[in-house]
């Protein structure tokens, strides 16, 4: 980095540790140094300096009883990056993992995320150390609503609107807005991905996974490649797994492979998907279960060798960096083509640099998986109208947004000299749209 070299040192020094923080930034800063070559009224106003420190920081305790009447005591974060465009807009996170450097890189990478959307939302992101994983429906609203006590305090319609991320689905959002709506005695669009009865949206479950394969079959098309009699592995059988494969079987692909925490499944006839949403959104149990009743497949211990798995096209949708240099040297050398991210930087910078430097077509998570806060924006837009739109309308909407997306990604990477890769795209695009918001409103001293 030629000019912001000193800023990385300077974000390594002031949040030591933090290293899926300080991968997230190094990754943008190297991007968008040509930018700040470009710009020196930026970098004489602090905007690179500023961009990388969250304008707010909040750190709590959540108390709450289990079924067993025992007091239990987790940790609670509300990390509000960047509101130049927008209030913050970003999920909550619910997973012994989380921590403050975890937080705030997922918010970091919000910044950036929610400006491709081109709607009008600021970056942020927050969560809790909390384990959902074998908590009663008592035990989960209990902690919901604890968490909820703190978190009221700092959010707002027009302030910062929290929706979910791992371990934070309908339920737990149900009990936390319904939290809310007591403490603060009033109906409003504070949080997205609401339940249809109470402000929710269409279409906003199949978001991210769909909005996702639409970003990647405009990035195949631009190759001459679609989904269509492809192989297909995706990592997780999530939210986003799960709706990413059900547009995948649309678009024609075959799935063959998905994956939870514990191992995954093969089967080379094809992922039934019926299956995996009783087993993983009804019955709420491990995948290893879908081999007792699909002969054709098998199951194997261990989540991170899926990517040993020959296909056409990659889509990791589980945690960040769950794709490292040697799984992706595995997919490349088995011929896969395409690689898209849907969960938040699941592929480490040695993955990155490969596949770019492979020609592989890559969508980076920022752009790729930018359609759940898309929808998320549009559940905003309809609560504020007091309207809802149909299932075909927000979809639609989605859809030209990821297209709008990836063509900004690579009409950017074009201009700075690196065309198709959309790493580098996303970024710069993504930035130069808050920079310039943050100039335009001055320096708060």
């Amino acid at each position: 980095m030629k000019i912001l070299g000193n800023v990385m040192e300077q974000v390594v020094k002031k949040n030591p540790n933090e290293t899926e923080f300080h991968q997230a930034v190094r990754e943008v800063l190297e991007s968008i140094d040509p930018v700040a070559e470009k710009h020196p009224e930026w970098v004489s106003a602090g905007i690179f300096s500023r961009i990388v420190e969250p304008e707010r920081q909040i750190m709590f305790r959540v108390s709450w009883v289990d079924d067993s009447g025992k007091v239990q005591v987790n940790r609670g974060f509300r990390v509000q990056f960047n509101s130049a465009i927008g209030p913050y807009k970003g999920g909550l996170r619910f997973h012994p993992s989380v921590n403050l450097g975890i937080i705030k890189f997922l918010g970091f990478e919000q910044i950036f995320k929610n400006s491709l959307t081109s709607l009008p939302i600021g970056g942020g992101k927050g969560g809790c150390d909390f384990d959902p994983k074998g908590k009663s429906d008592g035990e989960i609203m209990r902690f919901c609503q604890s968490f909820m006590c703190e978190l009221s305090k700092h959010i707002g319609a027009d302030t910062d609107v929290p929706a979910g991320d791992i371990g934070v689905g309908g339920r737990e959002i149900g009990y936390m807005y319904g939290m809310y709506k007591r403490l603060r005695n009033e109906f409003t669009g504070i949080l997205t991905g609401k339940g249809l009865a109470y402000g929710g949206s269409l279409a906003r479950t199949e978001a991210t996974g769909y909005g996702l394969c639409y970003f990647m079959e405009e990035a195949l098309n631009a190759k001459g490649k679609s989904f269509k009699g492809a192989t297909v592995t995706i990592s997780g059988s999530g939210n986003v797994s799960i709706y990413a494969a059900e547009k995948v079987q649309q678009l024609g692909g075959k799935i063959v492979a998905m994956s939870d925490s514990n191992g995954y499944i093969f089967d080379p006839a094809g992922i039934n998907l019926d299956t995996v949403k009783q087993i993983k959104e009804v019955d709420r149990l491990r995948i290893n279960k879908y081999v007792e009743s699909h002969p054709t497949a098998t199951y194997k211990d261990g989540c991170a060798d899926i990517w040993s798995v020959k296909c056409d096209i990659a889509l990791p949708c589980a945690t960040q960096n769950e794709l490292d240099g040697q799984a992706a040297q595995t997919l490349v050398a088995n011929g896969c083509y395409a690689v898209g991210e849907g969960a938040n930087m699941p592929s480490t910078p040695e993955a990155v640099n490969l596949f770019i430097d492979k020609k592989v077509v890559f969508g980076p998570a920022k752009a790729a998986n930018a359609g759940g806060v898309a929808t998320s924006a549009l559940e905003m837009s309809q609560n504020s109208m007091r309207y809802s739109w149909s299932f075909e309308e927000v979809d639609a909407k989605l859809k030209d947004i990821m297209i709008n997306i990836y063509k900004n990604a690579s009409e950017a990477a074009k201009e700075y000299g690196q065309e198709d890769n959309l790493v580098v795209g996303a970024n710069i695009a993504g930035f130069i749209k808050v920079a310039t918001a943050m100039y335009a409103q001055g320096i708060a001293y």
